[in-house]
């Protein structure tokens, strides 16, 4: 249920407002004087408790100097506050309006008390000041910030308070823009005739404030000579960073409180012709829930070298977060970048061992190992595929003619083809049988494609057509063919090992003793390359026959050949020695570099899990595998008894007791702060990027992130506007941000019309 503010001819709500509201206080001396202020003659009868328990008013009615935060979710009055800032006239506007509170008028005696009262509490006031400025001035302070201590006691001026009034709507008006994702421009210059002139979307909503009556800018406005006035770009620009630092000032506070993190990084991004990489973070909160969150873009470079440091600067110099407490690092991105971006974990990880290099939760392990594969071809396949499967999400009607087509081909199979059609409707390009499913649906993908472009009635306009002949010509090309089926087959040997990482608990548990195994298949493949390639190649070869699809080599390779007589090069030799020996190499080197020693032990530990320990009958050793946190523990000395205590707990518990089966549910357990330990590393071990999110409610970074990207024009992104979007429910302090800004501009330009554009109306 809302706060209103008690005071007369205030309106103001705690759900309108992000203002703080304050309980009368409970002392009789100090809630007499908050009455008498409020002029409210209802509220003379009531006692302080009730007047604590049903009123409150708003920090509106306080000096700034009575006001102090001692942090940004918590604002408190000081002891000896008392409000003083009221509206007791406006309602005289409207003398026939009814007032629910009722001013009480005051005898002429009571006017005169009241004006003696105020004359004496000022003149108090002024001694005070003249004696602080006397001792400061017999007894200067030692430290440098002395001064600026006392400045901060010392009451705002008239124009200082409207300067801070007309910077606190500036900010408003910013960061509303920003949680409703609308860009700072408006029309594009192209778009307006000549001779027009038209606002920005920043002026348009200084405009409509000031036509709804918010005085304090329009008094900015009226008092200049020209008719409309507005922040200019290097105003807006310093103004929309002081916004996205506080609010991710925010979630890293939350950050550091918790100690323990993790970063990961997503597919490279166009911010308004920029490409920038999108950074989260993962940590345990003070509820023991794991969170993931956005926290900003970082400008991309195209030598590694140098944007590994950019990226260890960024994080430790600018955000301020200590790597030392970093326990891991993830990186989803596209082919192309995905060798820059190991550089970057190499880097990291000679600097801080343990931040562990690992695969992402939300990024199936076949799909990740795909896109880091360092061959062309694959990158091309990969990047025809997404474009695909884009192609048919573009309308319902599209996904209906491919269900037709499917429905047509699997008469034989009705259940497959049903399967088939549902995940088509999905983003299956991000499964770990993707290259599966795609051999299984070509021949409908090329059918409808097919179809869709040679369609003489007019059901699809000129675009649709045209994409479908450009993206059926991509899919019948036999160089995409081989890649596909190629692809198919080696993943095959990961992919019930990736699909165990990204299931329950004990799933990747057992998932990480069967890595041995995964590479001992790889391995044997490796040494028959020539075997099992051949069988590789004629799958790919009936598969295009099967689709009337002429079997040759690449142009680029056929040209290269053609003043080389000698050359004895088959097909099937050459998509042996250019794509299923680089593939399969790669792969295996890729699995022993993001599965290292330290990683392994990590998965081991979890064995801490209850439900793991039941399935290994309690015979566990997670001291051995727990030596590398050693050094995150509160009483490492006491882990082993600790360990044992953890096991016998859960050995003998209660036949209707259900052993927890995930670390989410461990970590909420409500004698867990009894096992310290196992506290620590549980909160360790769940901010892994391995270990998926269990509570969907706390992976918002992500999917608010994809949707911003998804729902604004790439010239109309902004990395300060996008971090408001995404962390729109974060709590931000005004006061702070124009404090900030007055701090870090004002001593370039005293007011901020000084630093503003002007612009006449045409």
């Amino acid at each position: 249920m809302p706060n209103f503010c008690a005071a007369p001819n205030c309106t103001r709500k705690s759900t309108q407002s992000d203002l703080a509201f304050f309980r009368f206080p409970r002392d009789p001396a100090r809630c007499q004087k908050w009455v008498e202020n409020c002029r409210r003659a209802d509220l003379e009868d009531k006692t302080p408790d009730q007047l604590n328990k049903h009123y409150r008013l708003c920090a509106k009615h306080f000096e700034t100097s009575m006001i102090c935060r001692t942090s940004p979710y918590r604002t408190v009055l000081r002891d000896n506050a008392i409000p003083t800032i009221f509206d007791l006239t406006s309602h005289l506007n409207n003398p026939h309006s009814r007032h629910r509170k009722r001013i009480k008028e005051l005898s002429e005696d009571e006017i005169r008390t009241l004006k003696q009262k105020k004359i004496d509490e000022t003149s108090e006031q002024e001694q005070k000041h003249k004696e602080i400025n006397n001792s400061s001035a017999q007894k200067p302070s030692a430290e440098e910030g002395g001064e600026e201590q006392d400045e901060d006691i010392l009451p705002l001026t008239l124009e200082e308070k409207e300067n801070k009034e007309y910077l606190k709507s500036l900010f408003e008006i910013l960061i509303l823009m920003g949680k409703q994702n609308i860009p700072l421009d408006g029309h594009e210059a192209d778009e307006i005739p000549e001779g027009l002139f038209t606002p920005d979307n920043f002026q348009a909503l200084l405009e409509c404030r000031i036509n709804s009556g918010e005085e304090v800018l329009r008094k900015r406005f009226e008092t200049t000579a020209v008719n409309t006035l507005f922040c200019s770009k290097t105003q807006q620009k310093q103004m929309l960073e002081i916004c996205e630092s506080c609010i991710r000032e925010e979630t890293l506070r939350e950050v550091r409180d918790s100690h323990f993190f993790s970063i990961i990084t997503d597919d490279v991004v166009d911010i308004a012709g920029e490409e920038h990489l999108p950074v989260l973070v993962r940590f345990v909160d003070e509820s023991h829930n794991l969170r993931e969150e956005f926290v900003g873009f970082l400008p991309y470079e195209a030598d590694a070298e140098i944007l590994a440091v950019k990226f260890h600067t960024t994080i430790t110099e600018k955000w301020g977060l200590n790597m030392e407490y970093c326990r891991g690092q993830a990186y989803i991105v596209s082919s192309g970048f995905s060798s820059k971006m190991k550089v970057v974990a190499s880097r990291l990880l000679e600097k801080y061992p343990q931040a562990i290099y690992t695969l992402c939760s939300s990024c199936a392990l076949n799909m990740w190992l795909a896109k880091s594969v360092p061959v062309m071809g694959v990158s091309v396949a990969l990047g025809t595929i997404e474009e695909v499967c884009s192609f048919f999400h573009r309308s319902p009607q599209l996904l209906l003619e491919l269900d037709n087509v499917i429905t047509v081909l699997f008469q034989n199979n009705e259940e497959r083809g049903k399967e088939l059609k549902e995940i088509c409707h999905s983003h299956w390009t991000g499964r770990h049988d993707a290259f599966e499913i795609l051999v299984d649906l070509l021949q409908a993908l090329v059918l409808c494609l097919d179809g869709i472009n040679s369609d003489t009635s007019i059901r699809w306009n000129n675009c649709i057509a045209g994409r479908a002949f450009v993206l059926c010509s991509a899919v019948t090309d036999f160089d995409f063919i081989v890649t596909i089926v190629v692809l198919k087959n080696v993943l095959s040997f990961t992919r019930a090992f990736g699909k165990n990482l990204q299931g329950q608990t004990s799933d990747v548990f057992f998932a990480a003793s069967s890595l041995t195994a995964v590479l001992h298949s790889l391995n044997e493949v490796m040494e028959n390359i020539e075997v099992y390639h051949e069988f590789w190649f004629e799958e790919a070869t009936n598969l295009a026959t099967k689709l009337d699809i002429q079997m040759k080599l690449p142009g680029k390779f056929r040209r290269a050949q053609q003043g080389n007589l000698e050359s004895q090069l088959t097909s099937e030799g050459y998509y042996k020695e250019t794509l299923s020996v680089p593939t399969v190499e790669h792969i295996i080197q890729e699995l022993k570099d993001i599965f290292s020693e330290q990683h392994l032990k990590a998965l081991k530990c979890l064995s801490l899990v209850p439900s793991v320990m039941g399935q290994l009958k309690f015979n566990t050793s997670e001291e051995h595998h727990a030596d590398m946190y050693r050094s995150d523990l509160p009483n490492p000395d006491t882990l082993s008894a600790e360990l044992h205590c953890w096991r016998i707990k859960w050995k003998h518990r209660g036949k209707d007791i259900e052993l927890p089966s995930t670390i989410y549910e461990a970590l909420h357990l409500p004698d867990i702060k009894f096992f310290p330990n196992v506290y620590a590393l549980l909160k360790v071990l769940c901010i892994l990027p391995v270990m998926k999110v269990e509570n969907e409610r706390y992976e918002n970074g992500r999917k608010r992130l994809k949707a911003y990207l998804r729902n604004t024009l790439t010239d109309q992104r902004s990395s300060n506007l996008a971090l408001l979007n995404i962390n729109f429910d974060i709590k931000h302090d005004l006061d702070l941000m124009v404090d900030t800004y007055i701090k870090l501009y004002t001593a370039k330009s005293e007011l901020p019309t000084e630093n503003s554009e002007t612009i006449e109306n045409t």
